[in-house]
């Protein structure tokens, strides 16, 4: 096998991974992780905040209470765009009685997140 197929056969295989992956597992993609992942393909230009908050849209529009854990985890990120996206996917998933408790227990400086909360709750 020539060096031009196994490097083809390489690409083809790298990019089997991208075919399904798992809301739960994008969701879960650190900065670094996401370039790799993506590297050579249209989706880097996203970023991986922009990239995490369509996965969480993914993730709210859903109805599969089970990924409320991985939103929930994203309510710590770095990135106020991903700690709204968060909060938007939780009040599609959690009951209002536990959407608002779980409101109470954060503290958010964010006016967009914050707003993102208020939302979810009216």
């Amino acid at each position: 096998m020539s060096g031009k197929t196994k490097g083809r056969e390489a690409k083809l295989a790298a990019r089997e991974a991208l075919r399904a992956p798992a809301l739960a597992e994008l969701a879960r993609l650190d900065d670094a992780t996401f370039r790799t992942l993506f590297a050579k393909t249209s989706i880097k230009r996203t970023g991986r905040d922009r990239f995490v908050r369509n996965v969480l849209i993914a993730i709210g529009n859903s109805g599969d209470a089970s990924l409320a854990g991985e939103a929930e985890r994203l309510l710590e990120d770095a990135s106020p765009l991903v700690r709204g996206a968060a909060v938007w996917a939780l009040s599609r998933l959690m009951t209002r009685e536990t959407f608002t408790a779980l409101e109470k227990k954060k503290s958010e400086n964010d006016s967009s997140v914050i707003d993102e909360w208020a939302a979810g709750v009216a």
